[in-house]
C-alpha cells in the first residue's frame, strides 16, 4: 500500500482517528504535515516525506490526504494573511478559486491579518480565508507535483475547493444532474438584502436558505422567509452580531439558533454574508421524524455509500453540534427504495467530482414525495462518531478500502 500524508492539525479528532485506524490495521503511520508549519513557510511537503522515509527511498509516491484546517486559530490567522492582496503569490494565486475574480470586502492586509488576537466564536474574514485557503492548496498541487509526478491525491485539491464552495457545488451537481434545491439567482444577481427581497418576491419563492458560500458547521447559514403580503420577516440563524458606534460590527457564531425579526438586523446579517460571498437556495420542507425534520450524512468512500446518519431537529438547521438528534437511518422507516434513493444520490454527487475517493454529502428527503435533494458536499465530511459500517468505523473502512483502490 502507499505511504500516506496527512495535511491537517496534528493531535486534532481527525489526525488521531487516522492513525488509530492504520496502527489497528498494522499499516505504517501516516506522515502529518501540520497546516502551521507550511502556512509559516517552515516546512514543505517534500521536506516532511524526505524527513520520514529519507530523500532516496524506493517506495512508491504516496497517497496524499488534505483534511480540515478548522479548530486552529493561528491556521485561521495565516489563512487569511496569505488571502491578503499583498499575498497574492503570482503562479499559485487564485486559479483554483472558482469566483476567484470577485473582491473580497475590505481587504485586511497580511500585517494586519497576522496582528488577529482570538476571540472565541468571531468570525473574522470568511471570503479573505477562503482565497488563503485557495492559495495554500493551488501551491501544494503545484509542490505536489513537481516532487511526486505518478502521486495520488485522496480528494484533489481543486475539487476540495469546488465542494468547499456552495456556489460551485450546485452548479457542479446540477449539470451532473443530481437533484439539488431550487437556485434563487446567481450570485452576481444578488449583490444585498433589498435585491434578495425583490427577486423572492418576484419569483413568488418565499422561503429561501442564505448559506456563507464558503461555511461549514452550519456557520453563516440563515433559513429566511418573507410574507409576500404584509412583509414581515423572520430569519433563523447562529449569526450573531455586535453593533458599535465608530467602527463595523462584529459577526460571530451563537452556536445555537437565534430568531431574528427585526429588519436592520436580518439586513446586516444577510448583507455581510452576500458581501462575502454567499449562496442561496429554496428552503425545501424536509420529512420528519415525529414533530422534527431531519437530513441524512451520507458517506461515500471509493465510490460506494458507507456509514451513514440522521440528524433530526425543531430547526431549520440539523447539524448535531446544535444538539440535534443523532439517529440511525433505520430508524427512521423510511421505504427501501427511499434509502436507496438517498445513497444513490450522494454516490453520484460525489462522483460529480471524479479527482476525489471520500467526501460527506448532505441529503434532504422531500416532505410528502419523499425524493432526495443534496445540499452539501463536504469533503471533510467523514468525521461521524459511534456508525460502523461493515463492522469499521469511518477511518477504519476508508484505509481498508483505499488499500484495494491503490495498491
Amino acid at each position: 500500500m502507499r505511504r500516506l500524508i496527512v495535511i491537517g492539525n496534528p493531535g486534532n479528532r481527525r489526525t488521531e482517528g487516522i492513525q488509530q485506524a492504520r496502527a489497528a490495521l498494522g499499516l505504517a503511520p501516516a506522515v502529518i504535515v501540520p497546516y502551521l508549519e507550511l502556512l509559516q513557510g517552515r516546512l514543505t511537503l517534500a521536506e516532511a516525506a524526505d524527513e520520514a522515509w529519507g530523500a532516496d527511498s524506493d517506495d512508491p509516491p504516496p497517497l496524499l490526504r488534505l483534511d480540515a484546517p478548522g479548530e486552529h486559530f493561528a491556521v485561521e490567522r495565516e489563512l487569511i494573511a496569505l488571502g491578503a492582496p499583498d499575498r497574492n503569490a503570482g503562479r499559485d494565486s487564485d486559479r483554483l478559486l472558482p469566483f476567484g475574480h470577485r473582491p473580497d470586502p475590505e481587504p485586511w492586509m497580511a500585517k494586519t491579518a497576522l496582528s488577529l488576537t482570538e476571540q472565541n466564536g468571531r468570525l473574522y474574514h470568511p471570503s479573505q480565508w477562503f482565497r488563503g485557503f485557495g492559495r495554500l492548496l493551488a501551491r501544494l498541487e503545484r509542490e505536489a507535483e513537481e516532487h511526486w509526478p505518478h502521486g495520488r491525491w485522496l480528494n484533489a485539491p481543486g475539487d476540495i475547493i469546488g465542494m468547499f464552495d456552495k456556489r460551485r457545488t450546485h452548479r457542479v451537481l446540477k449539470a451532473a444532474g443530481v437533484s439539488v434545491p431550487r437556485l434563487l439567482a446567481e450570485p452576481d444577481g444578488l449583490p444585498d438584502y433589498e435585491a434578495l427581497r425583490e427577486t423572492m418576491l418576484r419569483l413568488r419563492l418565499h422561503r429561501v436558505f442564505v448559506k456563507l458560500a464558503a461555511g461549514s458547521g452550519a456557520c453563516g447559514v440563515v433559513a429566511y422567509q418573507l410574507n409576500p403580503v404584509t412583509g414581515s420577516e423572520v430569519a433563523v440563524t447562529t449569526v450573531g452580531v455586535e453593533r458599535f458606534l465608530s467602527r463595523p460590527p462584529v459577526f460571530y457564531n451563537a452556536m445555537k439558533p437565534r430568531r431574528y425579526t427585526e429588519r436592520a438586523d436580518i439586513r446586516t446579517i444577510v448583507n455581510w454574508l452576500l458581501r462575502h460571498g454567499a449562496h442561496v437556495e429554496q428552503w425545501m420542507a424536509k420529512a420528519a421524524y415525529g414533530d422534527r425534520g431531519f437530513d441524512i450524512r451520507q458517506l461515500v468512500v471509493a465510490g460506494e455509500a458507507c456509514h451513514g446518519v440522521a440528524r433530526a431537529s425543531r430547526t431549520p438547521m440539523t447539524n448535531l453540534h446544535l444538539r440535534s438528534e443523532r439517529l440511525d437511518v433505520e430508524a427512521l422507516a423510511l421505504p427501501p427504495e427511499t434509502v436507496d434513493a438517498v445513497r444513490r444520490s450522494a454516490v453520484e454527487a460525489v462522483a460529480a467530482f471524479p479527482a476525489s475517493a471520500v467526501a460527506g454529502v448532505d441529503v434532504i428527503v422531500a416532505r410528502g414525495t419523499l425524493r432526495p435533494y443534496v445540499i452539501d458536499v463536504n469533503p471533510f465530511g467523514d468525521l461521524l462518531y459511534r456508525v460502523q459500517h461493515e463492522g469499521c468505523d469511518t477511518y477504519t473502512w476508508e484505509m481498508k478500502r483505499l488499500g484495494d483502490c491503490w495498491p
